[in-house]
Formats: C-alpha cells, sequence, structure tokens
C-alpha cells in the first residue's frame, strides 16, 4: 500500500511513469524502505496504464458491491407496516413484557446495588 500511495503522490506532482528509483526516493524521504518485489511487481501491472482511468473503473466496480449493515433491521419494517392491524396489537404486549422482567426482580429480594 505504501508503494502505491507513493505511486500515486508522484502521479499527482506531474510524473506519469513513476520509476521504481523515484517511488524509493519518495519512500525514504520519509523514512520508509521499500520492498523491491512488492515494488517490481506494481510497476510491472501499471506500465503503461492509466491510473486516473484504472480510479475510474475501480470506483465503478466498488459501487456494484453491495454493502452490508443495516440490512435486516430495514426488511423488519416493512413487514411490520404490511400487516397492519395486526402489528399495532403485537406492539402493545412487547411493551408490557418489560414491566413483567421489572416485577420478577423485585421478587427475588435483593437488587442489584444491595
Amino acid at each position: 500500500m505504501k508503494h502505491l500511495a507513493a505511486y500515486l503522490l508522484l502521479g499527482i506532482g506531474g510524473n506519469t511513469s513513476p520509476s521504481a528509483d523515484d517511488i524509493k526516493s519518495v519512500l525514504s524521504a520519509v523514512g520508509i524502505d521499500a520492498d523491491d518485489d512488492r515494488l517490481e511487481k506494481l510497476i510491472s501491472e501499471l506500465k503503461g496504464k492509466d491510473i486516473q482511468e484504472l480510479i475510474s473503473e475501480g470506483s465503478t466496480k466498488l459501487a456494484s458491491v453491495p454493502s452490508g449493515g443495516g440490512g435486516g433491521g430495514g426488511a423488519a419494517a416493512p413487514a411490520a407496516a404490511a400487516g397492519g392491524g395486526a402489528a399495532a396489537a403485537e406492539e402493545k404486549p412487547a411493551e408490557k413484557e418489560p414491566e413483567k422482567e421489572d416485577e420478577s426482580d423485585e421478587d427475588m429480594g435483593f437488587g442489584l446495588f444491595d
């Protein structure tokens, strides 16, 4: 990743085709040693390619990747709305249940901080 970051920095600076020595000089300026194997692999994979086009293609591909999180919760809300009156009736007992749990704790004869 550090090699790619140096490559991109050189590209922003106007060097459209950075060499391995260019990348090594950028990395050494911040005290990082370059890994020659990875650096040569990066140079060979990017040789003759326009970095802006690669970034555009990558962004397009990432846009098509589904990003997770929150999907399960979102599906439950429409299902409850589709239920109509039945969903409203189910919600009322759910609100009463926590009160029963609190009462059962009091019946035990001790509290959390006793």
